[in-house]
């Protein structure tokens, strides 16, 4: 009976968002690669094209040998776990998924297996050049692939002394070739999304926006909320790709307006107030800071008049001109507009109730969802990384945009929405590379205004 190693991987940039997969057959003594396969498959989240990537490795295991043995090895825990057994899948998009690859060979014929992230090279560079083939508008191509395994390498490899009867000793130290060889040839570069722990690195003080660094990353692109967090294995500190210089997008709240200490929904679909004296003060407080550190290149704002006020206080300082962005508005709260918590609860308790346990739940009188808004600002943070890569931008916006931009990083559930504290002219930042992942680098700083207190 033959058998075969499939290794595969999928990724999108936005989860959901432009996806694609990638999955490469091996001959599991000589490392050799025997057939590959790679598809852009639209708007899709993570676990999609990660379900698709292992069907279309399987299929193509198949149509070598359909009487073969094969070892899948992924870096999807959530995959690997699944389709062993040991994990339900609940989410309905998982599970024709899953069902289809159970069925493309016998299940006592396939077995799992997780690999970390630096051994999966291979599908996660087809998986790249398929989304990059769909953003030109195009399929991927096996004949423009730089994904194969370099054959020289793969044979010297397969060659060296090893462990009689270990039939994936050639694999593992192809997969060690490729990577080798990758280091220099733009290997990180475009790598699909991963969900890693997020944590400023040691020595970076409170209140900077590091650049230029890979650690710590966090990717709004992967989660995997079915997974169980205790027994996942530890990903993306160990990650050795160049990304590059991170687009910085540094989270500015407008500073205090009258309704901001009582504690009014104040969106943008009611008035449209001005900053008060001591949000001004704040506006001042936080320029000044910001001019401190100099590492500011663009500064963008909200439309909403409390926002252009913020920022241009920060511009006046800096000597940079504001750009308007009309997805960083904040929500529209309809008839909760100008209210207190306490005032909508005695006047809206059912509608309440909804929006506080379903992000799809808008505010009475034809509001925001916060999933409406999640659209908005996700789209907006798109265009801002497209036109600013590597570049170090001030956002000026208010509670809900930050908060989503920061919940997107951290791949965290909508509910933890309610679970952040943010302040009026507080800072945070979030870091974005070029293989989809983000870092929280800060949340809620108000050092600057206490410092002039």
């Amino acid at each position: 009976m033959p058998s075969f190693v499939v290794e595969a991987d999928g990724g999108s940039r936005g989860n959901p968002g432009p996806a694609g997969y990638g999955a490469v057959v091996l001959d599991p003594v000589t490392g050799e690669t025997l057939a590959e396969a790679a598809e852009y498959i639209g708007v899709a989240t993570n676990n999609v094209a990660e379900y698709k990537g292992l069907i279309a490795g399987l299929r193509a295991a198949r149509d070598i040998a359909p009487d073969a043995s094969v070892r899948v090895r992924m870096d999807s825990k959530l995959v690997v776990e699944q389709m062993s057994g040991r994990w339900k899948i609940k989410h309905p998009d998982m599970k024709p998924l899953a069902a289809e690859a159970a069925r493309i060979f016998p299940r006592s014929a396939v077995t799992y297996e997780w690999i970390p992230r630096e051994q999966n090279k291979h599908a996660d560079r087809l998986a790249n050049e398929a989304m990059d083939a769909g953003k030109r508008g195009k399929q991927w191509e096996p004949s423009r692939s730089t994904a194969a395994l370099d054959t020289s390498a793969a044979r010297a490899a397969a060659e060296e002394p090893r462990t009689v009867g270990d039939a994936t000793a050639g694999a593992a130290r192809a997969r060690a070739a490729l990577a080798g060889a990758g280091a220099g040839a733009g290997a990180g570069a475009g790598a699909v999304s991963r969900a890693a722990t997020a944590e400023t690195p040691s020595g970076a003080p409170s209140g900077t926006f590091p650049t230029g660094s890979a650690a710590g990353r966090e990717s709004d692109a992967r989660p995997q909320p079915e997974a169980d967090a205790a027994g996942a294995p530890p990903v993306g500190w160990a990650a050795s790709a160049n990304l590059g210089t991170p687009t910085t997008l540094v989270l500015l709240r407008h500073g205090e307006t009258a309704l901001t200490p009582e504690k009014r929904f104040s969106g943008s679909g009611g008035g449209d107030p001005e900053l008060s004296p001591v949000g001004r003060r704040q506006a001042e407080a936080v320029a000044a800071a910001l001019a401190a550190r100099g590492t500011v290149q663009e500064i963008v704002s909200s439309p909403l008049r409390r926002c252009r006020e913020t920022a241009e206080a920060v511009a006046a300082r800096l000597g940079l001109d504001v750009r308007i962005e009309e997805g960083l508005r904040e929500t529209d709260f309809g008839a909760w507009e100008g209210l207190t918590f306490a005032e909508v609860q005695q006047r809206h308790p059912d509608d309440l109730a909804a929006w506080l346990s379903s992000a799809k739940a808008a505010p009475t009188g034809g509001g925001e969802s916060f999933t409406s808004v999640s659209r908005r600002v996700s789209a907006a943070r798109d265009r801002l990384i497209a036109r600013s890569p590597g570049r170090t931008v001030l956002l000026v916006t208010h509670v809900t945009p930050v908060k989503t931009l920061v919940r997107l990083a951290l791949g965290a559930p909508p509910e933890s929405m309610f679970r952040m504290e943010l302040s009026a002219a507080s800072v945070s930042a979030v870091a974005y590379y070029a293989d989809g992942n983000a870092s929280v680098r800060l949340l809620n700083d108000t050092s600057h205004l206490r410092a002039g207190a």
